[in-house]
């Protein structure tokens, strides 16, 4: 397997190797300081991106300021924030104040003025968070994978042969190979979660509008915000900060009840009702993907949860979901002009034309079809708190192609079943690290939680992690 580390060595024990946590606790007892964190960040981005390619802006001037300001607050005994001088990398579908968000395209984003912040953005920002950069997205986020005309092929750090997922694979490769502990992500069909599951990282899709979101994808309530992390912990004390409201967000929901820090400190599953479910309605998984996840299950068992085979009441709904999502691409890529179409990913011109080619009363057939759905998630979370299912049936595969090798099927969507049935429903759905392949390629476990249980997600991740402890290329 060819990875970033062969041949090289590695700044192991690196500010770049702490999580956001360990970092908040130096900087208030005399550790490394906001500025060593991000020069340590910086110099692990000038290493190992030009092999990943998970950035497509490194901010460093701006980080160096940030990190100095973060600093002279620590000295005061007065962080802005729970996340002051914490290094986050930015998805670049979100908006960031003073640099463009080219969303993966020759068509998007090049002139200014760029005013905003996006609500997670603004929230980070609140809180003395230290952007380094924007990180790669598939043009417009459309697919599963990270590859685009603008920025070429981003690759998984664990083995640069392979993609590291999408359509965050740019934040989770960050993330994965150290280049900050933090990163933010959106998540319309998996997005978060499959670049998750390809990179040993952790990552949730909160319930839809916990938080905030502007500007209005075009994929409509398909899209969710949500962090990318290295540990449960880290993604709880980031949620505490981008789940707060933004005006700007017409279906954001009122500020959450509780920490999600302190739900993950009180990590506990005992005597949860949790269902497993190996293929859902009978999807095809990799054998060393099913052992590992049925492994997984059965560490819930061990913690004390009430675990059983069970399959959710719900079919493959992949046809109506293309039609939101491809009806969203069209509208995404409205008025593109033929000499821009020329510069576009091919395959997302083919989604957008057969996209246009729905009427409204196909959008409406499919949303009754997600409503549907959603009614029998919600009768079936009456009797269990938690669903786990593979994240993905498969370990990542080829970089720079949509699907695997012989697939006979050209769309991402042929091999990401377990991920956008959840986007349909609008659940929070977590994709935890739980052990490796044979290839040292790494697998996810998906948590589902009912819809506005985000917390009890980011709990029993928690408690999975303790029991668990999963693999990293950092620490």
């Amino acid at each position: 397997m060819t990875t970033r580390h062969e041949g090289e060595a590695v700044d192991r024990g690196a500010p770049a190797d702490l999580t956001a946590a360990d970092l908040l606790e130096g900087y208030a007892r005399g550790g490394p300081t906001p500025v060593e964190a991000v020069e340590s960040v910086l110099a692990r981005i000038d290493r190992e991106d030009p092999a990943l390619n998970a950035f497509c802006a490194v901010h460093a001037d701006e980080a160096r300021e940030q990190a100095r300001a973060s600093a002279e607050r620590w000295a005061r005994g007065e962080p802005a924030g729970p996340l002051d001088g914490v290094p986050v990398a930015v998805k670049d579908v979100h908006l960031m104040r003073g640099h463009p968000t080219r969303r993966g395209s020759h068509t998007a984003g090049a002139h200014g003025p760029f005013t905003e912040d996006s609500p997670a953005v603004a929230r980070l920002r609140e809180s003395g968070a230290v952007f380094t950069g924007k990180t790669t997205t598939p043009e417009i986020a459309w697919k599963g994978v990270t590859d685009s005309p603008l920025t070429g092929v981003t690759r998984n750090p664990w083995d640069l042969s392979r993609t590291p997922g999408g359509s965050s694979g740019g934040a989770a490769a960050a993330v994965a190979a150290g280049m900050g502990p933090l990163a933010t992500g959106t998540d319309g069909g998996g997005s978060v979660r499959i670049p998750a599951s390809f990179t040993g990282v952790y990552a949730l899709k909160p319930t839809w509008g916990r938080v905030p979101h502007y500007p209005a994808s075009a994929f409509g309530s398909l899209a969710h915000t949500g962090p990318i992390t290295r540990t449960v912990t880290d993604a709880a004390l980031m949620m505490d900060v981008i789940s707060r409201p933004d005006a700007r967000d017409w279906g954001a929901m009122p500020p959450p009840a509780e920490s999600f820090a302190e739900a993950v400190a009180a990590a506990d599953v005992r005597g949860l009702r949790v269902a497993y479910s190996p293929a859902l309605w009978g999807i095809g998984v990799d054998p060393e993907v099913a052992r590992l996840c049925e492994r997984a299950a059965e560490a819930f068992e061990e913690l004390g949860a009430h675990v059983e085979r069970e399959d959710p009441p719900i079919a493959d709904c992949r046809e109506e979901f293309e039609v939101l999502w491809y009806s969203g691409a069209a509208k995404a890529m409205e008025g593109t002009s033929e000499e821009d179409a020329a510069r576009v990913d091919p395959g997302l011109l083919e989604i957008v034309e057969q996209g246009r080619r729905y009427s409204a009363v196909d959008y409406l057939r499919a949303t009754a079809v997600r409503m549907a759905l959603g009614e029998a998630m919600g009768l079936f979370h009456q009797r269990y708190d938690l669903l786990l299912t593979p994240a993905m049936p498969i370990a990542a595969f080829e970089a720079g192609l949509e699907v695997p090798p012989g697939s006979q099927d050209p769309r991402w969507t042929s091999w990401a079943g377990f991920s956008y049935p959840f986007n349909m429903t609008s659940q929070p759905a977590a994709s935890v690290p739980c052990g490796l392949t044979g290839d040292g390629l790494p697998v996810g476990l998906q948590i589902v939680g009912p819809r506005h249980a985000d917390g009890r997600v980011l709990a029993a991740s928690r408690a999975f992690e303790e029991a668990r402890p999963w693999p990293s290329l950092v620490v």
